[in-house]
């Protein structure tokens, strides 16, 4: 049975990684940034995490920064195309009175956020060897 929870990255060891749909669209330098930014306990301190747990695994995660930035969104291969994604986004939106979260989407998650009904803000750029498309969602009030 899925769970939506809040929960501290710390309590499990840090927070999974999709980098196996990730990795094709990177550098070598792309790809060692995303792993070192995964485990910078300092920037993961300021990061608030929405998981969605089916028993004690955890199969999907939200992480939000300031200001209404979603840091991080992975969902298991094995449990994509279940809504676990749209789930965990809508009970991230859930803590935000502002309907308005932007995001810095790699290739390979614009689509994703398309569905959720995120718009492009600015072409794909390379920063650190990561790929990344500005996109931002205005939806309204909950």
């Amino acid at each position: 049975m899925e769970q939506l929870n809040r929960f501290q990255p710390a309590m499990l060891g840090g927070y999974p990684s999709n980098l196996e749909f990730e990795a094709p669209e990177y550098s070598q330098e792309g790809i060692d940034h995303f792993r070192t930014s995964l485990e910078d306990q300092e920037r993961i301190r300021k990061l608030t995490f929405y998981g969605s747990f089916d028993g004690d695994k955890l199969v999907g995660t939200l992480c939000m920064g300031a200001p209404q930035h979603i840091g991080g969104f992975f969902v298991d291969a094995t449990y994509h195309r279940r809504g676990i994604g749209r789930r965990l986004f809508e009970a991230m939106r859930q803590d935000y009175a502002r309907q308005v979260f932007t995001v810095n989407s790699s290739p390979y998650a614009e689509e994703v956020y398309r569905h959720l009904g995120f718009t492009q803000t600015d072409r794909e750029q390379t920063v650190d060897g990561l790929r990344f498309t500005p996109m931002q969602y205005d939806g309204e009030r909950i």
